[in-house]
């Protein structure tokens, strides 16, 4: 079960300590919030639990097992990370989710789907999308390589409510599944509707929160 421990870490960007000697369990099965202040460090803590970036101390484990360890190719198949802002590699729709994988189109319509976007999509050339459409491509992509883990970084932020509804519903199934995700979002509806527990990250410290739906308010961002 893909369960996620953060033991005593820190990260810095350039000279200033952007979170110091944070612990926390990110368990399987379930979908985790961290929330907090632009600038706190959400997004770089997320690179960090698939290594595009190293911490400056302490350690992360996946399964009990330090990622440090771990090829790190295999564990981006294993944790897939999707960007706020999307990076699309190559021309169309269909090779960008073949990016990691080679599937028939029918499987790729299906990834698409579970994204947001219509199977149709597939022949759409990668140039030609909106930042919202790009970001469920690249969800998709992530998807193809069936991770345990999904990082999500702003996973609504480009969207209208219709595909955020998409999004929560394929948080709901990947983690009815056995599966983990972790994402950041200022989007204090949509963490009310798909997240299990939130983390609140600020001025360098990681801590449990409470959850907004057992408040009926959001926190102030």
């Amino acid at each position: 079960m893909p369960t996620i421990t953060l033991e005593q870490v820190s990260a810095v960007h350039g000279e200033t300590p952007q979170f110091t000697a944070i612990d926390a369990v990110f368990p399987a099965g379930r979908c985790t919030a961290v929330v907090g202040p632009s600038g706190a460090g959400k997004t770089t803590l997320l690179r960090l639990l698939n290594r595009f970036g190293e911490p400056s101390g302490g350690r992360i484990l996946l399964d009990s097992e330090p990622i440090a360890a771990l090829d790190v190719l295999a564990l981006r198949r294993r944790v897939g990370l999707v960007p706020q802002r999307p990076t699309l590699l190559t021309e169309t729709v269909r090779t960008e989710v073949q990016v990691g994988r080679q599937l028939a189109d029918t499987s790729i319509g299906a990834l698409l789907i579970r994204a947001g976007l219509p199977a149709a999509f597939l022949d759409r050339r990668c140039a030609e999308l909106s930042g919202g459409e790009a970001q469920r491509v690249c969800l998709a992509r992530a998807l193809a390589v069936r991770p345990e883990v999904l990082l999500m970084d702003e996973p609504t932020s480009a969207l209208d409510g219709v595909a955020a509804g998409a999004v929560g519903d394929l948080i709901r199934t990947h983690t009815a599944d056995g599966g983990s995700v972790v994402l950041v979002s200022h989007d204090i509806t949509f963490v009310r509707e798909v997240a299990d527990e939130v983390w609140s990250l600020a001025q360098g410290q990681l801590s449990r929160t409470v959850h907004p739906r057992d408040t009926g308010a959001g926190e102030q961002q």
